[in-house]
């Protein structure tokens, strides 16, 4: 009997600890916090929370210790009071010994948090930035989506790289001025809540334009308090932004108002008479089931003249400056309007649902003049591209955690498709803007992507295996307006991308990973019927190895080597409406990045890529790809609260690179440094920032190109550059209430 009795208390505490607790993890204000990390201090069993900000502990029962931290917030002690519980944590200052490295594919986005909470961004362009190695640059004025450099690509303004706002898709297919085209102008700034990144294919949730990587931004779902500010500096610039909760703070619901105004002319010598206003609305709701619901409206719009990019022999001539203008009647109109719905639903402790549907309308209009009279020596060579588009679609995922004694699986299925609609893309030959010479493309687009994924994390202990397969299907068609009998010409492609990546964790402060995959991005659909339908998805395949470390509790280090393949495509020059077709390329290189937090409220970071690009099919000296980036590094020093004041000191340096095939012509380097102090009193906060704090003379933009001048007799090919901001000064007063 005695036995009897030792076996069946045995049992009992068996079964005990095969109780699990489940719950939430919120903030004061109720926001649910993503990642946070729970352990049980009496059996060690450990979990994080999903998007939902829930998670499951096994091995847990009423009177056991959850210790729970998130980055920044206070550590918690909570005791479990019962099988379902809720716990709230404290904000408090940031710090880097608490951060866990996740077992998870995306596991370097804590990355994008520390720097988020470290150096707060205050322009769209520095939004991007927040992605380590990405280089951006400007050369229309402002109101023209950046250029974009990554791992050894010049992404132009979009083709290789995914671009999205809250499951919106940013990237344009078949634009007018390039494939991929992807204007984020329409963020504020002040309302990014998470910055979601990943080189490379490696992700089944991303499909089209992701062989370079990913970028996904969040929205804030809520303001803790509303806020006004002003900035003001050189060269006439003015930006106001107003965060208004409408509200309060309420646990269940929320709704805010955020608005920006911008205008400046720029250090140009022709004013670039720029200027943008955005507006945001969005309201979210937990509902009784703890459902995450929110609809957001947004509206920008922007107007802009430019200087366009000028050629080198004139600046050393001394016929115009460094900020002059050969023709000056550049610029152009934009303007998006959007409509998105999102629902996060649990259905248990171990499933939910995500889905979000979205519409916008969107209009371009953009003037620019590259070659000036090649081609036209009476008129000049400007070029108008014009478009009016309509983009609808939706993304659905559903997530499932599965629970064995000594193995873990996840699986997220998921389904959507866009469907973009433009009506009159135009490219045509015209004069100050308003006389149209000659009509080169005019016709109507439609293009379709569906697309289905599954995602599977298979986890054993301290190995992570994520098998994971996608499946898109496009359907191009395009009706060509200058033909002289009617003519409507369609193709159809379906791709199939498989991934295959492995996470080994030593430990919460040592991952290892290596990450493999096929990509692609779509071309234009004007290539795709000239082309009778080839080359309509050329592939990307890649693989990466690297490590997550914290050698030490407040330093963290990310190191990858990296390989990528393209295969065989056709490019659309947006800008001449031809097609150029170009060779199979290689890249690899090596990423290299540190997070260091030095005190309470000083922090360090840097990042470097180097990059060896080149051309398969070329020989040798005739193989560079143009403006394809080698080295690039950025970093620098900043501080957060130290009583009462914030700021920092930022460099970046992009080394000189090729600007053409045979590197006979060389886009030059740069080293920029930028500045800002702020000091918060109460509820004011006065602040200045400086672009360019050494005054540095460099280009921000520049390409090879072969351009003739009204008395020239010959064309020249050399650099044409559009330089980078000088000293530029900005003061800024803020009030929350």
């Amino acid at each position: 009997m005695k036995h009897f009795y030792i076996i069946l208390i045995s049992l009992m505490g068996m079964a005990s600890y095969g109780q699990t607790t489940k719950g939430v993890v919120v903030d004061e204000f109720g926001n649910t916090i993503e990642n946070a990390y729970i352990v049980n201090s009496n059996t060690d069993s450990h979990a994080h929370t999903n998007e939902l900000g829930m998670f499951s502990v096994d091995k847990s029962q009423v009177g056991n210790v959850l210790k729970v931290s998130a980055l920044g917030y206070k550590k918690l002690n909570f005791t479990v009071n019962s099988s379902e519980v809720s716990i709230v944590l404290e904000g408090d200052i940031f710090r880097l010994d608490e951060i866990v490295i996740q077992q998870q594919l995306s596991a370097l986005n804590v990355i994008s948090k520390i720097d988020l909470e470290t150096t707060p961004v205050n322009s769209s362009q520095e939004i991007l930035r927040k992605v380590p190695g990405l280089f951006i640059g400007q050369h229309a004025g402002g109101g023209k989506a950046e250029q974009i450099f990554l791992r050894g690509f010049d992404i132009d303004h979009g083709t290789d790289i995914a671009i999205s706002v809250d499951g919106m898709p940013v990237n344009m297919v078949s634009h007018a001025h390039g494939q991929g085209y992807a204007d984020l102008h329409f963020v504020i700034p002040e309302t990014v809540e998470k910055i979601d990144f990943g080189k490379g294919a490696y992700y089944a949730s991303k499909g089209d334009f992701a062989t370079a990587g990913y970028v996904a931004f969040q929205t804030k779902e809520k303001l803790d308090k509303s806020s006004i500010s002003v900035e003001a500096g050189q060269f006439n610039s003015l930006r106001t932004v107003g965060l208004f909760n409408l509200l309060g703070n309420q646990k269940k619901q929320a709704a805010y108002i955020a608005t920006e105004y911008i205008l400046t002319d720029g250090p140009f010598d022709s004013p670039q008479n720029f200027n943008r206003v955005n507006l945001l609305g969005k309201y979210s709701a937990i509902l009784n089931d703890n459902s995450k619901f929110s609809v957001s409206a947004s509206r920008f719009s922007s107007t802009w003249d430019a200087s366009g990019q000028i050629p080198q022999r004139l600046v050393d001539n001394g016929t115009i400056s460094r900020f002059g203008a050969v023709d000056d009647t550049e610029g152009g109109k934009t303007s998006r309007t959007n409509f998105n719905a999102s629902l996060s639903k649990p259905i248990d402790e171990n499933t939910f649902l995500k889905a979000n549907a979205f519409y916008s309308k969107y209009d371009f209009e953009l003037y620019s003049n590259f070659t000036f009279f090649l081609e036209d020596p009476v008129n000049g060579d400007q070029i108008k591209q014009k478009e009016d588009r309509s983009i609808y679609g939706m993304n659905a995922e559903l997530n499932k955690k599965v629970k064995m004694s000594d193995w873990d699986a996840s699986f997220q299925l998921g389904v959507g498709f866009r469907a973009d609609a433009t009506i009159d893309t135009e490219l045509s030959h015209t004069l100050n803007r308003s006389i149209i010479l000659e009509n080169i493309k005019l016709g109507d687009i439609d293009e379709t992507n569906m697309f289905t994924y599954l995602n599977t994390e298979l986890k054993f202990g301290k190995l992570m295996i994520n098998p994971a397969v996608r499946l898109d299907y496009f359907k191009f068609n395009y009706k060509d307006k200058l033909a002289s009998v009617y003519k409507s010409q369609s193709e159809t492609e379906v791709k199939v991308s498989p991934k295959l990546n492995f996470i080994y964790s030593q430990n919460n402060n040592l991952q290892f990973f290596v990450k493999s995959g096929i990509g692609f991005h779509s071309n234009d659909t004007r290539v795709v019927v000239e082309n009778n339908g080839k080359q309509i998805l050329p592939s990307s395949i890649g693989a990466d190895v690297g490590t997550i470390w914290k050698p030490f509790p407040k330093l963290i280090v990310n190191s990858a080597l990296w390989y990528l393949y393209l295969e065989q495509e056709f490019v659309y020059v947006g800008d001449a409406g031809i097609i150029e077709p170009s060779g199979k390329t290689k890249r690899m290189g090596a990423d290299l990045g540190l997070r260091y937090q030095l005190n309470d409220w000083l922090y360090f970071d840097t990042d470097a890529t180097y990059t060896y690009a080149r051309s398969i099919d070329e020989v040798k000296g005739q193989d560079y790809i143009p403006l394809a980036p080698d080295f690039t590094t950025t970093g620098g020093l900043s501080f957060q609260n130290w009583n009462g004041f914030s700021g920092g000191l930022r460099y970046r340096y992009l080394k000189n690179r090729p600007a053409n095939e045979d590197n006979s012509i060389v886009a030059k380097g740069y080293f920029v440094t930028d500045m800002n102090v702020s000091y918060e009193y109460k509820s004011v906060t006065f602040g200045v920032s400086v672009e360019n704090l050494l005054n540095t003379e460099w280009n921000e933009t520049q390409f090879a190109t072969e351009s003739r001048l009204k008395d020239e007799t010959n064309s020249v090919e050399e650099i044409h550059f559009t330089p980078g901001t000088p000293f530029f000064m900005k003061a800024k007063i803020a009030y929350k209430f």
